[in-house]
């Protein structure tokens, strides 16, 4: 019996003694979680107190009148009732067992859910400007962006990856001062960028540029840096991430909210609905009324737009796309942006933390033999993430990334992530997907097939925890989603990393020696090949590979 049967099931119990409330009663009232004692089951549900108050029944009556029904369904060993009415669930050993030939059907289609279907996210991640390489801080966003993107898809959502392009403004321009002082010889412009990338950017303008630079006027040359240069830089970002295995959906450049109208049409939107006022002479958005602390201008009384006013007009264009929700993610240093991004989107009539939600995360260090890492040749005053892939490869770099709750600072030990032992996390979850790989293919030289299957030979102690730990895989992808917490399914595949080596030492898939090839050997094949195709599952949701060899 799977997760999802035996939620349907409980669901049908439920309404069946709720009566004449049954109406009331939806799939999301019904939840089962894995009991800490394992001693108390493999399920627990607390749907009896969730709905006793509401329905005006007693909770432990009602708990004590589902264990009953479940107890008489098919699959269920024992139901016991606990405390003030927690149920908790005992499968029957085939019905427990059954799971792993229904893995295995299912395939890659294992774990995913129904938490937003079709519903259409936007998710906005990254989004380095164009002036030099992607620091560590937009390393981890890739990551962890890339993986809720996965997550969000495996939930039917309709998910599309977008990077916000930075051209315009003030660092732009610095960036092109930069690139023309090198080509001139000159020291960096004391507000400008550093670092060996600044020269290779300069000499790949020369090359690219069809004609005599010295012939130009100083302006015309920093223009020439300026648009070539940024899309040079722009360029070698897009390599970068597609090596990282990140690769976005629409590349939305900044600029052309400015040269569109777009600006003016989300101030006039905004006047419309009685939030806009002007005062010495700027326009201000009314923010106080929606939770900010103070009101922003929008236009400044020199009719430039002011920071604030590109959002507006990105966030409108994007709701005018027609996407629901709308995630960004952004550095620690964002944090003071949240409350009068809140505030915008309330003015606009839109949900604060639904039509827009605002994830913050922390710094990244990089360790070598406990001493931090601060600089980088290439990018001359930050770690990048060239150096992080250079360093332990892409499938150890996403993996650290996202195995730590980005909310946190996290320090990542490269001495760690490039040992080949247990002590290594992304070696130890991969290691066992390449050990279900040997299993099966030592069992098919054996002549063990997957051609019987009795969920009831599955009897073994390390067989039952391996199969409870597989039975929760949708259960975390969904949790993963819905608190946008990749780092949950990480966490998932080391401990069912862990429930597999334990199984494999207890338990044989081939025969010993002249042994007969039992229908005990072919089940276990299939809890063998559930277990790789999980583990395979988890990992691509993370961007990372499952070898078959290591």
């Amino acid at each position: 019996m799977t997760p999802a049967e035996l939620s349907a099931t409980l669901l049908e119990l439920t309404r069946s003694v709720a009566g004449d409330r049954a109406a009331e009663i939806g799939p999301e009232d019904v939840t089962l979680e894995r009991p800490r004692n394992r001693d108390h089951g493999d399920w627990a549900s607390n749907v009896a107190m969730k709905l006793g108050k509401r329905l005006g029944l007693d909770p432990r009556a009602f708990a004590t009148e589902l264990a009953t029904a479940l107890a008489a369904t098919d699959g269920i060993a024992a139901v016991d009732v606990a405390g003030p009415g927690f149920l908790n669930i005992t499968l029957d050993a085939a019905a427990a067992g059954a799971l792993a030939k229904s893995i295995v059907e299912q395939g890659e289609r294992y774990g995913e859910g129904d938490l937003y279907p079709g519903v259409t996210i936007n998710l906005e991640f990254v989004s380095a400007n164009p002036t030099g390489p992607i620091h560590l801080g937009g390393t981890r966003w890739a990551a962890v962006g890339d993986s809720l993107a996965r997550l969000f898809s495996a939930q039917g959502a309709l998910v599309t990856r977008e990077y916000y392009f930075n051209d315009h403004g003030a660092q732009i321009d610095r960036f092109a001062r930069s690139l023309l002082a090198a080509h001139l010889g000159r020291p960096t412009p004391e507000d400008g960028y550093g670092g060996d990338y600044i020269l290779d950017i300069a000499a790949r303008v020369e090359a690219a540029y069809d004609g005599d630079l010295s012939a130009l006027r100083p302006e015309e040359a920093e223009d020439v840096f300026r648009t070539v240069g940024v899309e040079l830089m722009f360029g070698d970002i897009k390599a970068s991430l597609h090596d990282f295995g990140v690769d976005f959906d629409v590349y939305f450049h900044e600029d052309s909210l400015h040269e569109s109208g777009a600006v003016e049409r989300a101030v006039a939107r905004l006047r419309e609905l009685g939030h806009i006022y002007e005062a010495d002479g700027a326009i201000w958005l009314r923010t106080t009324e929606f939770g900010d602390d103070k009101d922003r201008v929008v236009i400044k009384s020199d009719g430039e737009g002011a920071y604030i006013s590109g959002d507006l007009a990105y966030y409108l264009n994007k709701r005018e796309r027609g996407f629901e929700r709308n995630l960004i993610m952004l550095g620690a240093d964002h944090h003071g942006y949240v409350k009068r991004l809140m505030a915008m989107t309330a003015a606009f009539g839109d949900e604060p933390y639904v039509n827009l939600e605002i994830l913050i995360g922390q710094m990244v260090n990089l360790l070598r033999d406990g001493e931090a890492l601060r600089m980088s040749k290439r990018a001359g005053t930050v770690v990048t993430m060239e150096d992080l892939v250079e360093a332990v490869g892409v499938d150890a770099a996403r993996y650290a990334l996202v195995r730590s709750s980005a909310d946190s600072a996290l320090d990542i030990d490269l001495g760690l992530l490039t040992k080949r032992t247990n002590d290594n996390p992304v070696f130890y979850v991969q290691y066992a997907h390449a050990r279900t790989k040997a299993v099966a293919r030592n069992a098919a030289e054996a002549g063990v097939t997957r051609d019987a299957f009795d969920a009831s030979l599955l009897t073994h102690e390390t067989e039952s925890i391996l199969l409870a730990a597989l039975a929760d895989f949708p259960r975390v992808v969904r949790q993963a989603a819905e608190l946008r917490e990749p780092h949950r399914v990480a966490r998932y595949l080391e401990d069912l990393a862990g429930s597999y080596h334990r199984w494999y030492d207890a338990c044989r898939v081939s025969p010993f020696g002249d042994e007969e090839i039992t229908d005990l050997h072919r089940t276990r094949l299939w809890l063998n090949d559930a277990t790789g195709q999980v583990l395979r599952n988890g990992l691509g949701l993370l961007g990372v590979s499952a070898p078959e060899r290591m």
